[in-house]
């Protein structure tokens, strides 16, 4: 008998959500930043494990939506729990309950939504005595079927997490390969790569204004092996961006790329002739028309 279950990961910006998905994955398919909003369209991580299939959905943080952009993301979030047959709530027990996580908590109460929570950054408690608090604020507000704290980063008590989730499986057909880690294509996942580098690589707020579309996805064979040519472009807001994001002799841009170039070819296994430009879009994250025609965000 196979069974199924569907599990979104939500909470605020940094709480952990797309560190806990690949954690449970057992593959890097949700890139990772210290910066809020580095997760922008729902994820799809998929474990088979016997006959039993998780599909983790790794959604954005919940924000204030002040672009259309971020109205995209939020209203993904707030749909990812009505797909799913149990919530995870990531909270980060070095911050105080937000308001975000509070409206996440009343939508789960109105939509009579089983959720989980799991307090995540316990290593970084000093005293770990402070945790009994925030465990009771936490129950005060909501009936969850299980809290588990953990460290995802040291993975500490990590291994109690899977368990908890098997009581959530319904029978039903496996919706994906059962050697698959996500649905996502290898495209996307190529310009995900890039832009965690752009994170990675620029300070402030400039990273928030880009995006990166994938134009061209082309395989040739040579007497070494396989080649992909993988054509990018980083689309920003501003001429200045450009500028920036470039740096001064092309420096910057070299090094996501350099960056990018070396995870691209461990996803695709293969050597990657890599080539970014970047365009500027101006005020791109309020015009619906550019959202759209690059795919930045789903729904």
């Amino acid at each position: 008998m196979t069974k199924n279950a569907f599990i979104a990961v939500m909470g605020r910006p940094n709480a952990g959500k797309s560190s806990l998905t690949n954690l449970l994955v057992g593959e890097k398919i949700s890139i990772v930043s210290e910066k809020p909003q580095t997760t922008r369209n729902r994820i799809n991580g998929v474990l088979t494990t016997g006959d039993t299939q998780f599909v983790f959905i790794d959604t954005p943080g919940m924000l204030k939506a002040r672009t259309k952009l971020a109205e995209h993301m939020v209203k993904s979030v707030r749909t990812a729990a009505d797909d799913a047959d149990c919530a995870i709530l990531m909270a980060d027990v070095t911050k105080k309950i937000s308001a975000a996580e509070q409206e996440l908590i009343r939508s789960f109460a109105q939509r009579g939504t089983r959720a989980v929570l799991i307090l995540n950054k316990i290593d970084l408690l000093k005293n770990k005595e402070d945790l009994l608090p925030i465990i009771s604020q936490y129950s005060e507000l909501y009936d969850f079927e299980e809290i588990i704290p953990v460290s995802v980063k040291r993975r500490i008590n990590t291994e109690n997490i899977l368990p908890a989730l098997e009581k959530f499986a319904v029978e039903g057909e496996h919706f994906f390969p059962d050697d698959i880690a996500t649905d996502r294509t290898e495209r996307f996942l190529c310009g995900e790569i890039i832009r965690e580098k752009i994170l990675w690589t620029m300070q402030q707020e400039i990273p928030h204004g880009t995006a990166v579309d994938i134009e061209s996805f082309k395989s040739r064979k040579k007497y070494a092996g396989e080649i992909i040519d993988l054509g990018a472009v980083i689309i920003c807001e501003k001429n200045s961006h450009k500028g920036m994001i470039i740096g001064k002799g092309g420096e910057r841009l070299k090094q996501i790329g350099t960056l990018a170039r070396k995870d691209i070819e461990e996803l695709l296994g293969c050597r990657v002739n890599l080539q970014i430009f970047v365009k500027v879009k101006e005020d791109w994250r309020n015009r619906e028309n550019i959202i759209n025609e690059y795919n930045i965000v789903d729904e």
